[in-house]
Parts: structure tokens; sequence; C-alpha cells
């Protein structure tokens, strides 16, 4: 078989065989063929799509490229999310845990930030010493032991798509469906679940600003995971504004804790926690129904074993497990400043995405991917959609290494910001249901 057949093939709008899809993942798993050719077929790729046949089976194929994650001794269901990205978006740290309380086991393979966009990697590095990589044995003796693992992907879980990920960024073909698809499933599908929850966001924080893109994704994701036999919801949550309180790794990991410990100010975090749980522990046969699951999810909050299993992850992986007790032993950054209101009124709009850039101005995130990150940067976000504000007013605490971060920052988060005379209704974070 000769790539360059399998790149014309694709270019005048043929469809590719399983045994042809097994082959591209292969090449790109262990570099059989030169990155232009992989480049050359993923614009064909971006050009001509691909059926949904086609791409379940280059889903299966990248799934397959390397070792499967292989959790066959531990008998709990095994369950994961996935969520597209947004900003505030930290509730994988308290999902797994709960989830895990519930009985579920929960490989959380995750990944990082970039752009606007917060990664949960750096958001669990931000407890010192906590450790991100790790190796298969340890991951597979953590989830035996403890119910779940917080890890990055290995260099052994579907390798295809670390050197496809690439070339598609590179390459300007980052936005084909099938692609996103196989990448995010392909990941998924090595860990042998036996349930997943998507959480797709809509809004301008999110990849797909628009909900007919998102619920094209949303659809094409459960299609295709239903089609490698994985039992999938896709749930559509809103991302106009930030998710949560806080915006920022450590402070991430703070609004987290204080979740797991009954915090409830945090009303679109705790909504979008729960269903998400909820459904994991539907799908996984755990519950009869998502408000069942989500009833549950709530019981191992209030009881207190949800934060015990976090506490017991952290130091697992080497993180200093004190901060979970103690949340002023995480990092902080060296300067603060409260921004206050010019006027009174509701705050009727704060654009996620000018949010998340405020926050990679503060030092919390990446404009590229060699940025480093000062862990204790970004924002408190005192005032959201629907509350009211008094002039002076404190609507928000910034967080940054100086003052110059700072003066970036706020003039970023005000531009954010719309107050208005009228009282405005905050939506549900929760949009749609996608089975």
């Amino acid at each position: 078989m000769l790539f360059r057949d399998l790149i014309a093939k694709k270019r005048d709008g043929g469809r590719h065989t399983p045994g042809e899809l097994d082959f591209v993942a292969r090449a790109a798993a262990k570099g059989l063929v030169p990155d232009y050719q992989l480049s050359a077929w993923l614009m064909a790729v971006l050009c001509r799509g691909m059926d949904e046949k086609e791409t379940v089976e280059l889903t299966r194929a990248m799934a397959s490229s390397g070792e499967k994650l292989g959790l066959d001794a531990v008998k709990r269901p095994k369950a994961d999310k996935h969520s597209t990205g947004g900003v505030g978006d930290g509730v994988s740290l308290a999902l797994a845990p709960l989830a895990a309380a519930c009985g579920l086991a929960v490989p959380m393979m995750s990944g990082r930030g970039l752009g606007h966009t917060g990664g949960t990697l750096d958001k669990l590095e931000s407890i010192e010493g906590f450790r991100v990589r790790l190796e298969l044995p340890e991951i597979r003796a953590q989830v035996l032991k403890h119910g779940f693992s917080l890890f990055g992907q290995t260099g052994t879980l579907a390798p295809a798509d670390r050197t496809l990920y690439a070339l598609r960024d590179a390459t300007a073909t980052v936005p084909a469906l099938p692609l996103i698809v196989a990448s995010i499933l392909s990941k998924k599908a090595a860990e042998e679940l036996d349930a997943l929850v998507l959480d797709v966001k809509v809004g301008s924080g999110a990849i797909f600003r628009d909900a007919k893109s998102a619920r094209n994704l949303a659809r094409a994701l459960v299609k295709t995971s239903k089609g490698l036999g994985m039992p999938t919801v896709a749930v559509l949550t809103a991302m106009e504004q930030p998710l949560g309180r806080f915006v920022g790794n450590a402070l991430e990991v703070r609004q987290a804790v204080e979740i797991l410990r009954g915090d409830e100010t945090a009303s679109d975090y705790r909504e979008c926690l729960l269903v998400l749980g909820g459904w994991m522990l539907k799908l996984a046969g755990l519950s009869k129904s998502a408000g069942e699951g989500s009833a549950l999810m709530l019981s191992k909050i209030a009881d207190g074993s949800g934060l015990r299993l976090f506490r017991d992850c952290v130091k697992a992986q080497g993180g200093k497990v004190e901060v979970i007790d103690n949340l002023s032993l995480l990092p902080t950054a060296k300067k603060s400043r409260a921004v206050r209101a010019a006027g009174s009124g509701f705050v009727s709009a704060l654009d996620a995405r000018k949010v998340g850039h405020a926050a990679v101005l503060l030092g919390a995130g990446r404009a590229h991917k060699e940025q480093e990150l000062d862990y204790g940067a970004g924002l408190e976000l005192l005032k959201k959609v629907g509350d009211r504000v008094m002039k002076g007013e404190k609507l928000a605490i910034l967080h940054a290494a100086d003052e110059t971060k700072l003066d970036l920052g706020e003039r970023e988060y005000r531009e954010a910001l719309k107050i208005s005379p009228k009282a405005v209704r905050p939506k549900s974070v929760v949009l749609e249901v996608i089975r």
C-alpha cells in the first residue's frame, strides 16, 4: 500500500476502507511516512470529509495504534468525561473523586491549556509536587486502589493522535470535523470505557460559539462513540460567561476543594458538575436516571467522601496534601487589585473569551505552548450575569506578578463586562442533552 495512493483517493472524494485507515494510523504512530504526506492527507480530509463509517474506523484505528489502558483488574464500571474546553472549567477536579466515591472507576485523562482556555493538568500542577505524567502501571494501580487517577496522555496511548494533532495545528486542518471527533474519542476508546459523557461548550469562550456548530459536533461524537460500542451522551453547556467564580490554576483548585466541602455559591459550576456526574452514573448502570445519579453525587459531597478521595489522589501523585485542608498553602500571585464598578446596575454580560484573555495577560494562561505559568495568577469573579452592583462595589479581584500585568488584565476584564440598568436573569448552564 502506497500512502500517496491514499492521499489521491481522498483528494478525489473516495471512501477509505478500514484497512487503509489502519495503515494511516500506524503510519502516524510509527513514523512510517514523512510528515508532508500525512499533512497532505489531512488537508484532503478537510476538503473532502469522511462519512460516519470512515470516522468510526479512523477512531478505532487511532485507539489501537498503541497500548490500551488495561483496567481488566478493576471490577467497577469505567467511565470518563471530556470537555471541549472553556474558561473557569475546573469541573474535572471535583467530578473525578465524586464519581469514584459513587462507585465508578474514572481514568481521567486530561490536557493542558492554550490560549484563552484552561487545562486540567496545569491546574493540578499548581499543587506543589503533583505529578501528572504517570506510566500505565501506576495509573492502573491508582484506579484500582482509589477509584480514579488524574493524568496526562502517555506516549503509548493512542500515539497516532499525538502525531496527527500536532500536524493539524501546523497545517490549518484543525476544523475538520472527522479529525476532531477521532482525536477526542481515540484517547477515550484506548481507555476501554463502559460510559463516556461529553461536555460540549457553546458560546463566546468555547471552540464553537454558535449552538448549531456545537450541536453538529456533539451529534458526530455521540454517533461515532456508539459505533465504537461505547455508551455516550453529550451535554451542551453554556460558555458565554466563565464557569464558576474563579479563573486561574490555583484559584480553580481552590474552587474545586470548596465545592467538595459543600460550598454552594458557584451555582453554575455545581449544576454542570452534578449533571455530568449524573449522566456518568446513569450510563454506567449505577443509577436509574441522571437525576438519581446527581443526587448520589450530592450525597458524596455531604458525607465528605469526595473530598477524602481527592486528598488521597493528591498524596498518591506526590502533591502537597496539606493544601487540601489549608488552601492558603496554594500558590498566590505577588500583586492583587480589586476592580470596582463605575456605576450601578446589573451585570448583563461577562464575555468568557475576553475574561480568558485577561487571565492570559495576568499570567494564568499561555499565549504560546512554551510560555511559563504563574500558578497564583487569575481572577476572582465577585459578580456574574444577573448580579446587582452598586457604584464603587468590587466586581472582581485580579492577581498577577506586577502592576503592568494587572493593568493589562483589568483593561481586558472591563471590556468583557457590561452593566445595564435593567435586571437580567442568568440562563441555565445546561442547554441540551444529546443521546
